[in-house]
């Protein structure tokens, strides 16, 4: 698929759901570019596929971490970090993984497969409809700008909580490549066309780590998406 993830059709009522991310340059090794703690990088990393992973509605079977560092110290501190991100939705048994114990490294780098199980008739994605709203929650960060104000950008925890809200169509993170390269894809996977609406956000920009999710919604319900306690702004409309 162009979103991503992969689905893989197991049989007429059940499909896989990959998902995966990868980091490189940012940790507390000698030449990474960003310094940040070992076990934040974990955090993040884990998050990413995660929340992609959440978001198709599958529910998680196996998670996998690649680490192109040492175990002790720095692949612990990142595996620590994965499982506390793990922990939130209970799933932090099942992390597995490898290190690299051949080689000195001076810099960081990660990859994190997530895999899920779905009922094909649960799968939320291109369930978007004619006329919504796609709503931009969090503003796109990257580097150290993500962690500057944790309070305006999309996390876990949000998605968790948008997963409950009924009247939300469908769910999508938003990485590197943007906000309208997302929303257009979103719109396409829907075989419909995006009208942009006036809006403050940098549509252009990364959004790191998934700082921003966009959501599809019926106008209607967009009142109560607004009492959700991170910034809220509608970028378009499927029509």
């Amino acid at each position: 698929m162009k979103r991503d993830i992969s689905i893989i059709k197991l049989d007429a009522n059940k499909s896989l759901v990959v998902a995966c991310d990868s980091l490189g340059g940012i940790g507390s090794k000698e030449y990474d570019k960003i310094k940040v703690s070992s076990r934040l990088v974990g955090k993040f990393t884990a998050r990413v596929a995660l929340m992609e992973l959440l978001s198709s509605g599958a529910t998680p079977i196996s998670v996998v971490d690649t680490l192109s560092v040492e175990l002790k110290p720095t692949g612990e501190e990142i595996i620590k970090g994965m499982k506390e991100e793990l922990a939130k939705v209970g799933i932090d048994e099942l992390l597995t993984g490898s290190t690299e114990e051949n080689i000195k490294t001076v810099q960081t780098g990660i990859g994190v497969t997530a895999i899920g199980l779905i009922n094909i008739n649960e799968l939320r994605v291109g369930t978007s409809q004619k006329e919504d709203l796609i709503v931009a929650i969090g503003l796109p960060k990257v580097g150290n700008e993500v962690l500057a104000d944790l309070n305006q950008v999309a996390d876990l925890d949000l998605v968790v909580e948008l997963l409950e809200l009924e009247y939300i169509h469908e769910i999508l993170p938003v990485g590197s490549k943007g906000v309208l390269y997302e929303a257009q894809l979103l719109a396409e996977s829907n075989g419909l066309q995006l009208s942009l609406l006036e809006n403050k956000v940098d549509l252009q920009k990364s959004a790191g780590p998934a700082t921003v999710v966009l959501v599809t919604v019926a106008e209607d319900d967009l009142t109560s998406l607004k009492l959700i306690d991170k910034p809220v702004n509608v970028i378009g409309r499927l029509n």
